[in-house]
């Protein structure tokens, strides 16, 4: 008997393999893929209007890193970066609207937490941004240093990390400052700069925009140079898609991989046509079909890159050299350039 079970499973093994690999070769597309493509667009949650993440500019359109992402994963999924209705959230609002499914994506500036990943029933894809909470004061105080707020009163909003990081940071530099908490984010910029309070804080995206943005003089304010604490951004779906977790996750990977291999908004098309690199068709889908694993088409990831441009042009247009923001890259350069940003091989 033990010699005929040795005989069957020596049989059966190969047949096994092959019908997972054949499994495993397609993917369906998921309950979340499938209402967007019947709908015909991608719902988007995004800010109520944070320069250089998401914000409308003046003709109405949304602009930032966090609306780039939600165009990319259009044109990805619907092979037409137009279609996404991106949806403003507050604070309050933000989760509430992922888990009623009012949004497909949350992509609008959240940190990534044990508590959020962990509570709330949603996965966080992927790290779009290093962020850190900082402080914005008015450069007449000539503080160099965070740590030299002893007394001050500071203005920042609630229902964010902010409170509890601003708490931790007194008491472990045994200094004692005064929280003026909104619950509105424009109350709480308005009230500091009315010289309501001496320093406001949260993540230093939203210190650069609210000086660039909201302060009639932005040169009278300064970031001051500490991080206070480890604010990873990026978008959240719901649990209990797979295939929807995935397709976001893997795009975001592509826009960094794009950056890496020299694909651009602008050359993506071109080098179609024309690379010899074996990485470079493989991503293109000239060589292999990537996407067929996502339930997307190959050219998934070349409308991702041709929508949006890579992560350094998305990086550099809304944050960086090419923004008002002028914020440096720092930890947001490629790993090989000395940063955190880093995709796992799409293979």
């Amino acid at each position: 008997m033990q010699m005929i079970r040795r005989i069957l499973v020596r049989h059966w093994r190969p047949v096994l393999a092959c019908a997972a690999l054949a499994v495993a070769g397609s993917a369906h597309a998921g309950a979340t893929l499938d209402a967007i493509r019947k709908r015909g667009e991608l719902l988007c949650g995004v800010s109520t209007g944070v320069a250089g993440l998401s914000a409308p500019d003046s003709t109405g359109r949304w602009t930032g890193l966090d609306a780039d992402v939600c165009r990319a994963l259009a044109a990805a999924v619907l092979k037409d970066a137009q279609k996404v209705r991106f949806v403003p959230l507050n604070t309050q609002q933000r989760f509430a609207a992922l888990q009623s499914a009012q949004v497909d994506i949350l992509s609008r500036g959240t940190t990534w937490t044990l508590t959020r990943d962990a509570s709330l029933g949603f996965h966080f894809a992927a790290i779009t941004y290093y962020d850190g909470q900082g402080f914005l004061v008015p450069k007449k105080l000539k503080l160099k240093s965070a740590k030299e707020l002893d007394g001050a009163a500071v203005c920042l909003q609630t229902g964010t990390t902010t409170e509890k990081t601003l708490a931790d940071f007194a008491r472990a530099n045994r200094i004692k400052v005064k929280p003026v908490v909104f619950e509105g984010f424009e109350a709480a910029y308005k009230a500091f700069f009315s010289g309501r309070c001496q320093a406001y804080t949260t993540d230093v995206t939203g210190l650069a925009s609210l000086r660039s943005k909201e302060s009639k003089t932005p040169d009278d304010y300064v970031i001051l140079p500490e991080l206070i604490s480890k604010e990873p951004l990026g978008p959240l779906v719901r649990r209990g898609d797979d295939d929807w977790f995935a397709i976001v996750k893997w795009t975001v990977f592509a826009l960094v991989e794009a950056e890496e291999l020299g694909v651009k908004q602008g050359n993506a098309a071109q080098l179609k046509g024309s690379s010899q690199d074996p990485s470079v068709q493989r991503f293109l889908g000239v060589s292999e079909d990537t996407g067929k694993l996502l339930g997307l088409d190959r050219e998934w990831a070349l409308r991702a890159v041709s929508a949006a441009g890579n992560y350094g042009e998305i990086f550099e247009r809304n944050l960086g050299s090419g923004s008002k923001l002028l914020l440096p890259r720092g930890a947001n350069r490629l790993w090989s350039q000395g940063g955190l940003v880093y995709a796992p091989p799409l293979r």
